[in-house]
């Protein structure tokens, strides 16, 4: 079950969550040793794979850059939830599969270190420890399509593999050393 890391502050810009100073790479794995580091430096030794973070409203304001989703994702981070985004980084989550979730009252739902069980398909988040359970906002058929496909340039392949009725090209990256998915082909 994820763990929950609590960020509770609201506005909380793109410069906390990766450090302009560390903005020499696209790739997410080296991001990944930042993510968070000015905000709490002890941030990327706690996180695991699938965690999430909760985090204050208009998390992800300030600047458009990609590389806030990309550090967060490369940290193993599985979702955001805040009462709302930053709009620029609500899109940029959406266009590299990444799930950012809107939920009224997730600060005050959640300890740091708690447990989580989200549930996708029902719209909810339960706190394991206290037994709270909250809807978040519903994501988008579209979003999770394109979180599916591991982003939006793989989510356009398989559009337009499927326009041509076929695979031609199977793709094993989803960019900025995020592994996508292998597509297998029809032997028919």
């Amino acid at each position: 079950m994820p763990r929950v890391h609590v960020f509770a502050r609201d506005h909380i810009n793109t410069d906390e969550i990766i450090p302009a100073r560390h903005l020499t790479s696209d790739v997410e794995s080296e991001l990944a040793r930042y993510a968070m580091e000015d905000y709490d430096p002890s941030f990327v030794r706690r996180v695991q794979p699938g965690d999430i973070v909760v985090a204050g409203a208009d998390f992800g304001c300030g600047s458009s850059r990609e590389h806030a989703v990309w550090a967060l994702r490369g940290a193993g981070v599985g979702a955001v939830i805040a009462p709302n985004f930053a709009r620029i980084f609500y899109r940029n989550a959406i266009n590299n599969g990444f799930l950012a979730l809107e939920c009224a009252g997730i600060v005050d739902a959640f300890q740091d270190g708690d447990e989580a069980d989200l549930d996708l398909v029902g719209g909810t988040i339960t706190n394991a420890r206290s037994g709270q359970r909250l809807s978040f906002v519903p994501v988008p058929q579209f979003a999770l399509d394109v979180q599916r496909a591991g982003g939006w340039l793989e989510y356009m392949r398989e559009q337009d593999a499927v326009a041509a009725g076929t695979l031609t090209t199977p793709s094993t990256e989803a960019g900025h050393g995020h592994p996508g998915t292998i597509q297998e082909e029809s032997h028919a």
